[in-house]
Parts: structure tokens; sequence; C-alpha cells
């Protein structure tokens, strides 16, 4: 069965840091690129970040890009994102997807590409 499980959501005030983390199971990591997404109550789904299977190529919006840091374990099955200096406006519940690929060097920011997706992690800024 495959599952994505997110952690490391919380409230904390504008300029902390937290650590994303997405644990991955059924899956295995050499086959998937993988990626960000976050959700403001009353909005759509937003692309974050992408990373490529071989954790090479990585991709930000221009909302987070500098902030924000992707990466993945393969060997632990899991992906991080590193939010920094978190303003107000990044409150939202961040998932994580995956994306089955044979393409190594993949990271796409199309949600319509990915193939599994975790229950979420809520991210609360206050001011």
């Amino acid at each position: 069965q495959v599952q994505l499980k997110e952690s490391g959501g919380g409230l904390v005030q504008a300029g902390a840091s937290l650590r994303l983390s997405c644990t991955i199971s059924g899956l295995t990591l050499s086959s998937l690129s993988l990626g960000w997404y976050r959700q403001a109550p009353g909005k759509e789904r937003k692309f974050v970040a992408a990373v490529s299977e071989n954790g090479v190529i990585t991709d930000y919006s221009d909302s987070v890009a500098g902030r924000v840091t992707i990466s993945r374990d393969n060997a632990e099955k899991i992906l991080y994102l590193q939010l920094n200096s978190l303003k107000p406006e990044d409150t939202a519940t961040y998932f994580c997807a995956a994306e089955i690929t044979a393409d190594s060097w993949r990271a796409t920011r199309d949600p319509r590409n990915y193939d599994y997706w975790g229950q979420g992690t809520q991210v609360t800024v206050s001011s």
C-alpha cells in the first residue's frame, strides 16, 4: 500500500524556520520525482517545490525561492522541505506528492503529473 505522510508542521512566529518531512512507504524512491504543494484556506493548491529522482534538479515557486530548500533521502525514503524566514502568507496546509517516472532528471510543477499525495501538515505563521 502506497502512503505519503507529512509531518513537522506547527504554529510559529514570523521569521522562524520549520522542516517538513514526508515519509514514503510502498514505493521505491529511485523511481519517483517528488514535490511539495500548499493550500491556504479558501484558495487553490499551489506548487511550492519539486526535486528530481537523482536529487540534482530542483524547482521552486517564485513566492518561496531563496527561503525554501527541498531535499530527499532515497535510502530513508523521506522527502524534506526546509522553510526559513517564514511569513504569515506562508500559512497553509502543505502536501507532498510523488510521480512515478523513468526520467531521473524530471522535476515537474504540474499537479496533474503526480500519482500519489499525502494528507497534509498544517503550517501557521503568526505576525
